[in-house]
């Protein structure tokens, strides 16, 4: 689900040449799901291989990745480790989601309704097995490194921001802003034009930047208020919020008592979650603590192994698309040797 702060952060509608030279932090899962979810065949179904293996989170690798390194972005993927044990009730949830969305889609194959079946489709999606050792192989051959964290990944992408070594940290979710995290890009790995369910119409989507404590000035709380809004609202550790309060509602009650346990007509349902141990959560989460984070020089003969040979995707979209990774960062290497 993610937290719904939509509504009260400042968003700022950005480019992905903004973020040129700087390291972003990327919710690897969050962003391998958008692969996996919007990159698909008229059908619904993934793209997969000769063998019907799944190709599609490779897919939004390779394109995404190319064009984070031509622009002179440097990318580092996050990966997830164990949740949080309060995580468990949203994990059903997200399941049970995946069960109905599969009958739908079913039934709409059946009846013929492809946009609808597309539309279902995306709803099923999960991340099967060896995906995320399939996704770290290629990220290794791209020479852009990835981070394993213990618990939340984007807690830890939110960790990288604050000791300097991330500029950003990049999720659908605004969930790092709890976290801490100083800056949160959305619609990073998924910028671009888009069609509008059910209709003959695109949209363009672009980044968005939200600057955390600009953030907190325009609203008037500080973080540990914006997290009670949040816990008001619902969070992955307790989805279905308090009844009849959304994020207007939240903001109002937490400015007039600052905090959860201050609020009157809250108390009967505020003794039914743990929400001292849910604030903790994000403001000491569990997070990777990185020395230093390394890239390496891009293998094309690798990445042209593993996608051609191994993995059945055409040799000449891959060369063209690699040719025109080569050719940027070898303007970007004149560029920067005409200064010496």
């Amino acid at each position: 689900m993610g937290l719904n702060l939509k509504e009260l952060v400042v968003r700022e509608k950005t480019t992905l040449e903004a973020f040129s030279t700087k390291v972003v932090a990327i919710d690897a899962y969050n962003a391998i799901y958008q692969f996996l979810a919007s990159i698909r065949g008229p059908d619904g179904l993934q793209l997969s291989d000769s063998e019907g293996r799944i190709t599609s989170h490779l897919s939004g690798l390779l394109y995404r990745n190319v064009n984070f390194l031509s622009i002179g972005i440097k990318p580092v993927y996050v990966f997830d480790g164990k949740p949080p044990s309060l995580k468990t009730a949203e994990i059903e949830r997200r399941k049970q989601i995946k069960k109905d969305a599969t009958i739908k889609y079913e039934k709409a194959v059946a009846a013929g309704n492809m946009e609808d079946a597309r539309k279902y489709a995306q709803q099923t999606t999960s991340m099967k097995d060896g995906m995320v050792k399939e996704s770290k192989e290629l990220l290794t051959y791209f020479g852009i490194p990835y981070i394993e964290a213990p618990s939340e990944g984007e807690a830890t992408a939110a960790h990288l921001t604050q000791t300097g070594q991330a500029y950003a940290s990049a999720s659908q979710d605004f969930d790092s802003i709890l976290c801490g995290a100083k800056r949160l890009i959305r619609n990073f790995t998924n910028s671009g034009r888009r069609k509008i369910p059910n209709k003959n119409t695109y949209i363009d989507i672009v980044p968005e930047i939200i600057e955390t404590q600009k953030t907190l000035n325009a609203l008037g709380i500080t973080r540990e208020e914006l997290i009670d809004v949040g816990i008001l609202i619902g969070t992955d550790f307790n989805p279905s919020g308090f009844e009849r309060i959304g994020p207007k509602t939240a903001m109002k009650l937490i400015k007039q008592h600052s905090r959860l346990e201050d609020i009157p007509q809250i108390q009967e349902q505020l003794q039914e979650i743990d929400f001292e141990k849910i604030r903790q959560i994000f403001l000491n989460p569990e997070v990777a603590d990185v020395d230093e984070i390394i890239f390496s020089e891009v293998d094309y003969e690798k990445i042209t192994n593993y996608l051609v040979k191994e993995r059945s995707f055409s040799e000449d979209r891959i060369q063209s698309t690699l040719n025109r990774l080569k050719k940027a960062l070898e303007k970007k290497s004149q560029n920067l040797d005409q200064w010496f």
